[in-house]
């Protein structure tokens, strides 16, 4: 299928930074822009056709705030680096006028406020164009849950293959980057949740170190492992977006970093792992020295040990958030497994919530259990895993994850092709970012970087370098919007 709404194809697949270039000529207005995304959202997002399902709702004054970005810009007033860009966000964060109701519909209605990295962007002049969608409650509500679902949008679809999964749990915001209705969206991960939607995709993902990113006004999982994070289609708009996130800038002077290949570190995925060698092989035949290192594998006691962090810190860091959020409705968990009990119907349609009864019943954060799963769950994590195959290098390469599986709403997920590199860097709290690496059978495939803490400007760099040496064109980067298919 070719692109559904072609005559907005120019100025759809615009990276952030080339939209500003165009601004600052006046090619562009902020109101062109805004006015050619919303009808093409209009087009695309719901119809019948394609129906992504990416956007859960769109902001009532971002056509004000787009004229209001053109008469600045004409005074000469530029307010901050994103100014006159338009930009979305995931519907577990808040901001003035949106749902913010992390897809369940016990929250829909209560009132948001401006989460503190939402203000971050209107301050540096983006325009905020609307929320997405996601992968309900970020994921942590059960183990048969289906990637891209909420109760209260449905089942987010995949651009280049409109019955694959869109990944999760950021999946409204990888699938609206990937096809032209946003050039920048801010996605949120507490274990794979940007970097899976950012390569079922196709597109760029950072989740940086865990605190560089404020997280206040979002829903939140786990405080040890949360952060929210930048996707885009280019490494540049990346850093653009990380930089105004984080309050941070590149540094003056780039120094090498030197990388390190983890050979037993792999998806799993014949096609998916052979295109990373063929990647790596460019990389050493253009003069790179990488080393390669084993990794501990993570087996079932690891897997156990975060999960039994995360259900602990969901139980404390949920009450403490809904207790404090504007409005009427649910004030805790138990109060919430409550609404979805009586509302069976709608938010247990396809599967329950079992992941929350267990939380409850975990006793939150202050019992010996967690903490011995969580000293467990870093020690692997952080010694056994990153800082052996680190050594003295600065990141480490592999593949990230398998093509986009086939969304399935009776069975749930079937991502069984994934780098152990992100479970790790998850629990450590350790910076990683996705890159595009190519196709295999039509599907886009990524690549992933692992730094240090607070390393994030050498990861963007790495991930600069990555993209000139895999060199996508501009035509092979447009999803193909494939029909859904048997097999």
């Amino acid at each position: 299928m070719n692109d559904p709404h072609p005559h907005s194809v120019d100025v759809a697949y615009l990276g952030a930074r080339e939209s500003l270039r165009r601004l600052e000529d006046a090619a562009l207005t902020s109101c062109d822009v805004v006015e050619i995304l919303l009808e093409r959202i209009g087009q695309i997002d719901a119809s019948d056709g394609t129906a992504l399902r990416s956007v859960v709702a769109l902001s009532d004054d971002a056509r004000r705030v787009a004229v209001e970005r053109d008469e600045q810009r004409a005074r000469g007033e530029i307010l901050g680096a994103l100014h006159g860009v338009a930009i979305m966000i995931k519907d577990n964060i808040e901001a003035e006028g949106l749902p913010g109701c992390a897809g369940s519909t016990s929250l829909v209605g209560r009132p948001a406020r401006d989460a503190a990295l939402v203000t971050r962007l209107r301050d540096a002049g983006a325009i905020i164009l609307g929320s997405t969608n996601l992968s309900q409650w970020a994921n942590i509500r059960s183990p048969y849950s289906t990637s891209g679902y909420s109760a209260s949008t449905g089942l987010v679809a995949n651009p280049w293959a409109l019955d694959r999964s869109a990944g999760g749990s950021s999946s409204g915001s990888g699938a609206a980057v990937a096809a032209g209705l946003v050039p920048l969206a801010v996605g949120t991960e507490t274990d794979g949740s940007i970097t899976c939607p950012a390569s079922l995709n196709g597109v760029a993902g950072l989740k940086p170190t865990v605190g560089n990113v404020s997280r206040v006004g979002v829903v939140p999982i786990s405080h040890s492992q949360d952060s929210p994070g930048p996707m885009a289609r280019h490494v540049e708009d990346l850093e653009l977006l990380y930089g105004v996130l984080s309050g941070s800038q590149a540094p003056r002077v780039s120094v090498a970093a030197r990388l390190v290949e983890a050979p037993n570190w792999r998806t799993g995925h014949r096609g998916t792992d052979a295109l990373f060698d063929d990647v790596m092989s460019q990389l050493r035949r253009d003069g790179r020295h990488v080393p390669r290192r084993e990794g501990g594998l993570p087996g079932p006691g690891d897997f156990d040990d975060e999960l039994t962090v995360m259900l602990a810190e969901l139980f404390d860091d949920m009450d403490t958030y809904l207790g404090q959020r504007r409005g009427e409705g649910v004030r805790s968990l138990a109060e919430v497994v409550a609404f979805e009990n009586d509302h069976a119907n709608v938010e247990q349609r396809y599967f329950g919530h079992e992941f929350f009864e267990r939380a409850l019943a975990s006793g939150g954060c202050d019992t010996e259990a967690y903490r011995a799963a969580r000293a467990r769950n870093v020690h692997w994590a952080v010694d056994t895993c990153l800082t052996s195959v680190l050594g003295d290098e600065d990141v480490i390469v592999s593949p990230a994850y398998g093509p986009a599986w086939k969304s399935d709403l009776v069975n749930g997920d079937n991502a069984k092709y994934v780098s152990p590199s992100i479970m790790a860097a998850a629990v450590a709290g350790w910076p990683i970012l996705m890159v595009p690496m190519g196709f295999v059978e039509g599907l886009p495939v990524g690549l992933t970087l692992v730094g240090r803490p607070h390393q994030e400007w050498t990861l963007l760099a790495v991930a600069r370098e990555i993209e000139s040496v895999v060199a996508l064109d501009a035509a092979s980067s447009k999803p193909s919007w494939r029909a859904p298919t048997r097999g």
